[in-house]
C-alpha cells in the first residue's frame, strides 16, 4: 500500500515527465492495472478534461469504481481486447509488472508501446533492487532481461519509471537512460 500522498508525488512526476516530452499538456491517459482507480481523481484535479480510461483484471474493483473512476475489466496482455483505443499521451503501469508471466510481459509491453504517443510511466523493480514488503509471488527479473524486454517493445528509457516510443527517442539524450 502507498500513502495517499506518495501516489499524488507519481502522479504528478509521470505527467510532467510526459508534459516535457510532449511539450505541452496532456490530454489522454491510460491506466493498466489501475485497481481502484487512484490516480483519476488526481490526474481530474491536476487536468480539467483529461481522458482517463483504467484498465484492471479485478471484476470487483471495476464494479466497485468502475463508472465512477472510467474503469474497465482488462488484463496488462489484453488491451486489444478492452477497446481500450490507441494514441495516449500517458501510459501508467505502477505496481503490476512484476507479477506478471514472461509471456504476459512481452505481450503486454507491445501493446502499451502500440498505444503510446507521449510517456509511459512503468514501475519496474529488478532483482538488484532492495525491496521491502510482501514479495510473495513477486518475479524479480534481471535489469537486463527487462532492458532487452522494454528494447524488443520499442521502448526507451528516460529516467525514473519513465519511457518513450521511438518518435520521442530525439528527446532523450544518454545521461537519462536512452540506449
Amino acid at each position: 500500500m502507498h500513502s495517499p500522498e506518495a501516489v499524488e508525488r507519481k502522479v504528478r512526476l509521470a505527467v510532467s515527465a510526459a508534459e516535457f516530452m510532449l511539450g505541452r499538456e496532456i490530454r489522454s491517459v491510460l491506466d493498466v492495472g489501475a485497481g481502484e482507480g487512484a490516480w483519476q481523481p488526481i490526474l481530474a484535479r491536476m487536468r480539467r478534461g483529461v481522458r482517463y480510461v483504467g484498465v484492471e483484471p479485478s471484476e470487483y474493483a471495476v464494479a466497485r469504481y468502475g463508472e465512477k473512476r472510467a474503469l474497465r475489466l482488462g488484463r496488462f496482455d489484453g488491451l486489444d481486447e478492452a477497446r481500450v483505443g490507441k494514441g495516449f499521451d500517458l501510459i501508467v503501469c505502477a505496481d503490476v509488472m512484476n507479477y506478471l508471466t514472461t509471456a504476459e510481459l512481452n505481450r503486454g509491453l507491445a501493446q502499451i508501446s502500440a498505444r503510446l504517443r507521449g510517456l509511459a510511466y512503468l514501475e519496474i523493480y529488478t532483482a538488484r533492487d532492495e525491496l521491502v514488503g510482501d514479495l510473495h509471488h513477486i518475479d524479480l527479473r534481471s535489469p537486463a532481461y527487462y532492458a532487452r524486454a522494454l528494447r524488443t517493445a520499442g521502448l526507451i528509457r528516460c529516467g525514473m519509471h519513465c519511457y518513450v516510443g521511438e518518435h520521442l527517442a530525439h528527446n532523450v539524450v544518454a545521461m537519462e537512460g536512452g540506449w
